[in-house]
């Protein structure tokens, strides 16, 4: 046979395949039809197991390991499918059309805004890209910001989430974990660090250099190549630049921004010392109740699934057979939970597609717990 011959045959196959697809999905609303009607539901895994067994059995050799994969995928589209044709709501999905309909159409100019560090940080350049007049309020730690908000002190906070060069700002998706809240918009800040000291201060004298950690990873060229300087980290860029205007000695540099000089009286001794000219931060903006402004273009959800094999896989499955673009998958280990992970998915979705909010229905059966972190645009 030639190779048009095969691709004959493969498209007759083809054909079949998808008269045989197309009869299991109407054969797999009917069920779900049945299902409802009694009150039964949707997902019984049993089932699915046993016949994932016979698969695996019947399957020859050679595909043992392909045959369950097709299956898999069979069955999760069969309950998408049943979902969507039962047209099925839950408190959540409710919730999300009532923040649609009752969020406010513009976005707030100048409210009461927590960020973590002192004037001249990067998250109050993020407050002042996100608002046209923030009440900036700051505070000392990550912690506090999503505190500030949950006790009703301010009616948003900032964050950083991940940078370009360093990656995600790991600890404030830990804390993410322990704090009720939902993102309503974020925003890209091009970051920018320079070496900064006290007038007078030469290059040959530094022996210490202070920033906030991620400040030192995007910066680690430029320090491997110093000789005899000790890097300290410390809870922020800006107040690195404090410490060093405030201190009597002259033989200590921060790694901060700008906008440091004027505010605390330093020079830049070694302009853009980052390791990369193109170095963005994305921030996030918090608040404690759910809000989606309009033009929301991107979803957040954070979750935590069953400690069993092929979990991930069933759920990225639903968001591939749904056609919803996933951008960004991080896990972070559960504290105090051996060898679990919570896991967070953002996707570039607008709210007002009917297969997010299928999915938003569907994902809490499939997990161990569900969060919907919001929906939101991106200011870029």
């Amino acid at each position: 046979m030639s190779l048009q011959d095969y691709r004959d045959r493969i498209a007759q196959i083809d054909d079949q395949m998808l008269e045989l697809f197309s009869e299991r999905m109407e054969t797999a609303a009917k069920i779900g039809a049945y299902k409802k009607e009694n009150g039964l539901p949707v997902h019984v895994p049993e089932v699915e197991k046993k016949k994932i067994l016979k698969v695996i059995e019947e399957s020859p050799e050679q595909l043992k390991e392909y045959s369950p994969l097709l299956f898999s995928l069979l069955f999760e589209l069969s309950r998408s499918y049943q979902n969507r044709l039962s047209g099925s709501s839950s408190e959540l999905t409710e919730k999300i059309q009532n923040a649609v309909e009752g969020t406010k159409k513009l976005f707030p100019d100048s409210p009461t805004v927590a960020c973590q560090g002192v004037p001249g940080a990067y998250s109050q350049a993020a407050c002042e890209r996100l608002f046209r007049y923030p009440k900036t309020m700051f505070v000392s730690s990550f912690e506090a910001v999503f505190s500030a908000i949950e006790a009703g002190l301010c009616e948003y906070g900032v964050l950083p989430i991940e940078n370009s060069s360093a990656g995600s700002v790991q600890n404030v998706y830990d804390l993410m974990m322990k704090h009720k809240f939902y993102i309503v918009r974020s925003c890209r800040v091009k970051v920018s660090h320079n070496l900064l000291v006290k007038p007078g201060t030469k290059m040959e004298n530094i022996k210490e250099i202070y920033s906030h950690e991620q400040a030192i990873s995007q910066c680690s060229h430029y320090l491997a190549s110093l000789s005899g300087v000790s890097v300290i980290p410390c809870e922020n860029t800006a107040v690195a630049a404090k410490k060093v205007a405030d201190s009597d000695r002259t033989d200590i540099a921060a790694l901060a921004s700008d906008q440091c000089i004027a505010l605390y009286g330093l020079e830049c001794l070694q302009p853009s010392v980052q390791n990369t000219g193109n170095n963005y931060t994305r921030f996030i903006c918090i608040s404690k109740n759910l809000k989606i402004f309009p033009g929301a273009d991107r979803t957040s959800l954070m979750m935590t699934l069953p400690h069993v094999q092929g979990s991930l896989y069933r759920t990225l499955s639903r968001f591939y057979a749904l056609g919803l673009n996933l951008n960004k998958l991080e896990s972070r280990p559960i504290p105090d939970r051996e060898f679990e992970f919570m896991f967070y998915f953002d996707l570039d979705t607008p709210v007002y597609s009917p297969n997010l909010i299928q999915l938003i229905g569907e994902l809490p059966s499939v997990c161990d717990t569900f969060q919907y972190l919001g929906s939101y645009s991106e200011v870029i």
